[in-house]
């Protein structure tokens, strides 16, 4: 498969089979895979907690579902926490200089990764902001300064679950090119 087609097959899971667990062999490749994102300067900075004990991935369901909302975390099977590490020295100066904050891209970078790896291991996933951040930190030992930026919910999806159309924009409202 080509990344253009893994890229159109990926999409949020919001109905997970919450009888198949995920392999641990499937997360640690996806973890593998992830950690050969690129980062400003290598400075790779986050730390990732990877949940797929029953009860403790219970708990990380519950704590993305604050009013109403994710109802679909139940189903998962897997969470992938991603907690945001102190970046380096001149990471930080070149951010403060040039008013960018490296840590964010970088973590974005690594969520795509994990996504396709997943999916490319037919792992569903979903990206989750919505989520209380102190009680997962309370949850995985995540010290109270550290920040918790993504929650990730893997795990099979259910049978009937169908790709959606992606509705995108059109790439000339998308991007301009300069030829």
């Amino acid at each position: 498969m080509t990344f253009e087609e893994l890229a159109a097959r990926r999409q949020s899971c919001r109905n997970f089979d919450a009888e198949k667990p995920v392999e641990t062999e499937k997360l640690e490749k996806i973890v593998n895979t992830a950690r050969c994102a690129p980062s400003a300067c290598n400075s790779q900075p986050y730390t990732l907690h990877v949940v797929s004990e029953k009860g403790l991935a219970a708990d990380i369901a519950k704590c993305t579902q604050g009013m109403g909302m994710n109802k679909h975390c139940s189903a998962a099977r897997a969470f992938i926490v991603i907690e945001e590490e102190g970046a380096g020295l001149l990471v930080k100066t070149s951010g403060r200089l040039k008013d960018q904050d490296f840590a964010s891209v970088d973590i974005g970078i690594l969520c795509a990764h994990i996504l396709f790896e997943a999916e490319a291991l037919g792992v569903s996933s979903c990206v989750i902001g919505w989520f209380d951040e102190k009680k997962i930190k309370q949850l995985l030992a995540i010290g109270e300064k550290k920040r918790v930026r993504l929650v990730i919910a893997l795990g099979y999806a259910a049978e009937g679950d169908v790709l959606r159309e992606k509705k995108r924009k059109p790439v000339a409202e998308l991007a301009k090119f300069y030829r």
